[in-house]
């Protein structure tokens, strides 16, 4: 070959181990270095599919405080109190409202499992009125009353009543209690299906009742109105 300046110059093949020329083209070579470096043991250290799949994630999370930050006032700064007053709304809320709870498959039922007796409903109420459960205490003390009317034959058993009809027939019974009643009824079905959230004194009044209804006698034109036949 002609080089600069009129100086010949010889381009040098390769040389094998042998002193035999070997030329390599681009694309098997490239093919062959891509076969060697794909060997495990150039890959022992590497992250894990796992661990891969983690870091992509908090980059995504990362990238969008990022960009939170850059468009809330204040900076990073500023998104951490709008965090901790978003938070303090979802903690008043549910300590408002309670805990969610799923609607029963009974519709408004007054009872949801199987027969207990009126001690059975009024020994649960009171573990969790001493627990500080108040929900759970009125639905359990206003099943005890309802339940110690049909024990006494004052209401006749029937299954899907709701504690509405409950204290409608038993006011027919027990005139001088209808508005308690009404009071009670209305207790339950705000904690049962209204989300409300009952108290300590929700609770007592729906017990005094009961106790009250204990030593009532029924009317005695309207006390077999609820016996069975």
């Amino acid at each position: 070959m002609i080089g600069t300046g009129g100086t010949i110059t010889a381009r040098r093949p390769l040389l094998a181990a042998d002193d035999v020329p070997v030329d390599v083209p681009r694309v098997p070579a490239r093919e062959a270095a891509e076969r060697e470096l794909s060997k495990p043991m150039y890959h022992e250290n590497d992250p894990s599919l796992l661990e891969r799949g983690l870091n992509r994630f908090w980059e995504w999370v990362g990238g969008l405080f990022e960009a939170a930050a850059g468009a809330t006032p204040g900076g990073l700064l500023g998104l951490v109190a709008i965090v901790v007053v978003v938070l303090a709304l979802v903690g008043a809320l549910w300590w408002r409202l309670g805990t969610p709870r799923r609607t029963p498959a009974t519709g408004d039922s007054l009872f949801e499992d199987g027969p207990r007796t009126a001690d059975d409903h009024r020994a649960a109420a009171a573990l969790h009125a001493a627990a500080g459960h108040w929900n759970q205490a009125v639905q359990e003390r206003m099943r005890a009353i309802v339940r110690s009317l049909e024990e006494r034959t004052l209401l006749d058993p029937r299954p899907g009543r709701t504690a509405d009809e409950a204290a409608a027939e038993a006011a027919r019974t027990l005139p001088s209690h209808t508005d308690e009643l009404r009071a009670a009824a209305r207790s339950f079905d705000d904690v049962t299906y209204g989300g409300r959230t009952a108290d300590e004194p929700a609770y007592r009044r729906i017990e005094d009742l009961d106790t009250s209804l204990e030593r009532t006698r029924p009317t005695l034109d309207t006390a077999t109105a609820g016996a069975p036949a």
